[in-house]
């Protein structure tokens, strides 16, 4: 059984989630405020934190997610660089509370180099975790074919609709060994509360 951190003052959250915000760098204490406030007092079952950094054309913007799972809701934390086109920083900080009911599913993508000397256990060393709850959904449309190459017959369209309201993609290349056992663990510990 995993031990549970004791709190530090401020918002309460435990000790291993406010360390690994600020091992992510990306203003630490305006994010941990922002998890403890949307938390609300609600007891953090397992959590993920993934910071990522981006390039544009001419600018680097840092990004960080937050996912905090409680006994009733999935806490969602988003920051970011905000430009406002004016010479000083601004970072944009957006919290979503859903309840666990509204989680409509967790997807792990796992990618594993040499597929023919997988080491059973291991699940490779990079993933894509994707949830959805309805709030982002996705139609990638396409035209229809019959399957014939000579055909020129108008058959309509065809398509897809998925929802994907986020998606993070984690590498133990990239982000560290660790930080992948996390988000599985994440993942885990949240399929395991859905649908119940």
């Amino acid at each position: 059984m995993r031990k549970v951190p004791r709190e530090v003052p401020g918002f309460s959250l435990p000790v291993e989630l406010r360390s690994d915000i600020q091992h992510a760098g990306y203003y630490p204490a305006l994010v941990a405020d922002v998890v403890g406030a949307t938390l609300a007092g609600d007891v953090v079952q397992a959590h993920l934190v993934h910071q990522e950094t981006t390039f544009d054309q001419d600018s680097v913007r840092r990004h960080i997610t937050v996912l905090v799972l409680t006994a009733t809701k999935l806490v969602v934390v988003h920051a970011d660089d905000h430009d406002d086109h004016h010479e000083r920083a601004v970072a944009t900080a957006t919290s979503e509370s859903i309840p666990l009911a509204a989680v409509r599913g967790v997807m792990l993508a796992h990618v594993v180099a040499n597929p023919d000397a997988y080491v059973p256990g291991s699940l490779g060393r990079e993933i894509t975790l994707t949830l959805g709850w309805g709030a982002v959904s996705r139609l990638d449309v396409m035209p229809a074919s019959c399957g014939d190459p000579q055909c020129e017959a108008d058959h309509g369209f065809e398509g897809t609709l998925a929802a994907d309201d986020i998606s993070l993609r984690i590498s133990a290349d990239a982000d560290g060994d660790a930080a992948l056992a996390r988000a599985l663990h994440f993942a885990s510990a949240l399929s395991a509360t859905i649908g119940r």
